[in-house]
């Protein structure tokens, strides 16, 4: 027995979409597409770690006058990648042996590293991080996990000093980057 109310049309039997079959289409759709999304990241990922970038362009570029620099000083200079090296006068010989470029972000935590003339080390002040004139760790945290600083080779060409530094290309270079390199 009917009680006389009239049913509402079935969409579905009319050939429509239900609302039930509209949401599981949509649901879905956006499952697949968060999939792809995250294999596409995976795999940028992966291929980026199997064929990495190669070489950074570097390029010689002048820091100081050899006789700028008195024995036991430093410099510090940024590359033009934004890099900060501190570059140190250790000898008196009047050959590029005098001097060391080194990185001066601490490979532990990343922190500034400076030199210390007065204790002949290279110093991160975050954890007491200590390292000898050439750049290899000595005490705190990056002696323990056995870290040096990077080093950058360097040049002395009729009484003028020169690093070889990682360059950008122009194109890569944002709006505020620095076009050359120069003391900091």
């Amino acid at each position: 027995m009917t009680t006389g109310a009239p049913h509402p049309p079935d969409p579905a039997a009319a050939g429509g979409t239900t609302r039930r079959g509209f949401l599981t289409r949509a649901s879905g759709v956006a499952m697949v597409a968060g999939l792809a999304a995250g294999y596409g990241a995976f795999a940028q990922v992966a291929l980026r770690y199997l064929y990495p970038a190669g070489r950074a362009p570097r390029r010689w570029m002048f820091v100081a006058r050899a006789d700028e620099l008195a024995p036991g000083a430093a410099v510090r200079y940024r590359a033009p990648n934004g890099a900060p090296v501190n570059i140190a006068r250790q000898g008196e010989a009047g050959d590029a042996g005098d001097f060391i470029a080194l990185s001066s972000t601490c490979p532990h935590l990343g922190c500034q590293v400076h030199w210390e003339p007065q204790n002949n080390r290279f110093f991160c002040p975050c954890h007491n991080g200590a390292f000898d004139p050439s750049g290899v760790a000595t005490a705190g945290p990056p002696a323990e996990a056995g870290q040096s600083l990077p080093r950058y080779p360097l040049k002395l060409e009729g009484g003028l000093l020169f690093i070889e530094v990682p360059t950008e290309p122009l194109a890569a270079a944002g709006p505020g980057a620095r076009a050359r390199g120069g003391r900091a």
